[in-house]
């Protein structure tokens, strides 16, 4: 029996322009695309025609296929020897379970290979006009994920966190942004920080919310701010109001 590949694709973090020459080369050879709900349409162009497409999209809440699951249909399309492309929105190994997938894919003796892909943590914020280091405001970030924590997840020490580093970027974060703010405070963080949220970054629907630590969580709800979104916490966010570029740029 003749095995295939799997690649584990980065896809970046919305704007089609973003995605690497190496994702597309890949894209344009597979037999089988396996991709998340983050994933923009205009991506899957690069397929071919008879390349199977299957979703496998999550949302807060919903999902198509249970991780389990989808670890066993990568190993079953690799086994009837398929190429098979892994899709995923942003960086694989960035907080998309891509470690988890090739750990499964490992343990068959499967090939793999990682395409590492834009991050949204970084790219969101720079459409927005927020360095994230800064000579004058930051010399360490941290990226970290907001969500509930699945069952074995690692809990983050927010108070520990609110002492170690000047920015603090935080990806699917929205829903608990309230008792994030609140952990950050009580660890010590001014309640006066700046904090940019940046909604559907790098996107032609990117909008960007600029308050204070202590308010931010009413200031999401005033302006109905809703996922996928990236906040940025540190002095770093407050330049998201003179140096934002893209919308101009998209004008």
């Amino acid at each position: 029996m003749v095995k295939g590949k799997v690649f584990l694709v980065g896809a970046g973090p919305g704007d089609p322009a973003l995605l690497t020459l190496k994702a597309v080369e890949v894209l344009k050879a597979a037999d089988v695309v396996i991709y998340d709900r983050l994933v923009n349409d205009a991506i899957l162009e690069w397929t071919p025609e008879k390349a199977e497409k299957i979703y496998v999209g999550k949302s807060a809440g919903k999902h198509e296929l249970s991780q389990e699951k989808i670890n066993e249909l990568l190993v079953s399309k690799a086994l009837e020897g398929k190429k098979v492309v892994r899709l995923k929105g942003g960086d694989p190994f960035l907080f998309g379970r891509g470690g988890e997938e090739a750990e499964a894919l490992a343990e068959k003796r499967i090939d793999f290979e990682v395409v590492p892909g834009v991050t949204s943590a970084i790219a969101a914020p720079a459409y927005a006009g927020i360095p994230l280091t800064h000579r004058d405001y930051a010399s360490s970030v941290a990226i970290v994920t907001g969500h509930r924590a699945e069952k074995g997840g690692k809990i983050i020490n927010w108070a520990e966190l609110a002492r170690a580093v000047d920015t603090i970027v935080i990806l699917m974060g929205v829903e608990l942004l309230e008792s994030t703010a609140n952990k950050l405070i009580e660890g010590g963080l001014d309640a006066e920080t700046p904090v940019a949220i940046i909604e559907q970054g790098t996107s032609a629907k990117q909008r960007s919310v600029i308050g204070k630590l202590g308010t931010i969580a009413q200031t999401a709800k005033e302006r109905d701010v809703k996922p996928p979104a990236v906040i940025v916490i540190g002095q770093v966010a407050k330049l998201g109001e003179k140096l934002s570029w893209f919308k101009k740029a998209s004008h």
